[in-house]
């Protein structure tokens, strides 16, 4: 007489893994989620708004909505550096809003599971731990997973909720 046969084991779940696009500001690589980002494009001047903190560049026309030009070099603490034929504009949805992001070169897009992301330590840094998602190595340089979406919204950078719709 067989014995009765155990209930099959759930199948091990995967890590989630998710795209993200890694960018050099200074001498560091950042990674956001790609699904916040709305396009790329080749730096442009942004229109200066008196009053606006430093690391806001100014504003941009991008198909008739005005996008704040956050530069990241400046809100990371770093010194400005010239802008070269590999500055770009990161466009990046945060809510229902858009920030154009000036870093100085995109890298690549990764595909970094749930293990590839590991627990930034908790101290202070002009961008606050709490935007700092983790970090993760990919082919032996350790680069930064930033909350993109929570550092743009963030009270300090001063683009909060928008609220007219968005194209």
């Amino acid at each position: 007489m067989s014995s009765p046969s155990s209930p099959p084991s759930a199948p091990q779940a995967l890590p989630a893994v998710a795209d993200y696009l890694s960018f050099t500001v200074g001498e560091e690589v950042y990674a956001i989620d790609i699904l916040a980002v709305r396009e790329i494009r080749a730096f442009d001047s942004a229109t200066r708004i008196a009053g606006a903190p430093a690391f806001i560049r100014g504003v941009i026309n991008l198909r008739g909505v005005i996008v704040p030009v956050v530069d990241l070099r400046l809100r990371f603490g770093l010194a400005a550096a010239e802008c070269t034929a590999f500055t770009v504009l990161i466009v990046v949805e945060s809510g229902r809003r858009l920030a154009a992001v000036v870093v100085d070169a995109v890298n690549d897009v990764l595909a970094l599971g749930e293990d590839d992301i590991r627990p930034a330590p908790d101290f202070p840094s002009t961008i606050g731990a709490r935007f700092i998602r983790g970090l993760a190595t990919v082919d032996e340089r350790m680069l930064v997973v930033l909350d993109i979406v929570g550092l743009m919204g963030a009270p300090e950078t001063g683009l909060g909720e928008q609220t007219e719709e968005q194209p």
